[in-house]
């Protein structure tokens, strides 16, 4: 039983550290219903109450972090609901790129003299 209640003690504590510094590191705009600074005296004070009225009514929703969201720009729709198709697609990666294939491929050749 004490074993129990500990967990639930550190449970506790870790959604309440979580969340204090959730308020601490989320950018002014991004607080809802309520500036900043009061979100952070609620998570505070209020310990888990807090921090529970923090995550339902404070931060932000969806999978946006850093101003970057979680979905490529092809991905996203526009404002008549068809998908934006970005102008020239960028490669993921460099063995994605022709032209870095391209240049690797003449230097194990050894065509490429720099």
């Amino acid at each position: 039983m004490l074993v129990l209640a500990a967990a639930l003690i550190l449970v506790a504590l870790g959604m309440w550290l979580y969340c204090l510094f959730e308020v601490l590191s989320t950018s002014e705009g991004d607080a809802r219903h309520l500036p900043k600074f009061a979100w952070f005296l609620i998570v505070l004070v209020g310990f888990d109450l807090g921090a529970i009225a923090w995550i339902v009514f404070g931060r932000r929703r969806g999978f946006v972090t850093a101003d970057v969201t979680a979905w490529p720009p092809e991905f996203l729709l526009s404002g008549d609901g068809a998908h934006e198709e970005p102008a020239t697609p960028a490669p993921l990666g460099p063995d994605d790129d022709p032209e870095f294939l391209r240049q690797l491929d003449r230097r194990l050749r050894g065509d490429d003299q720099d």
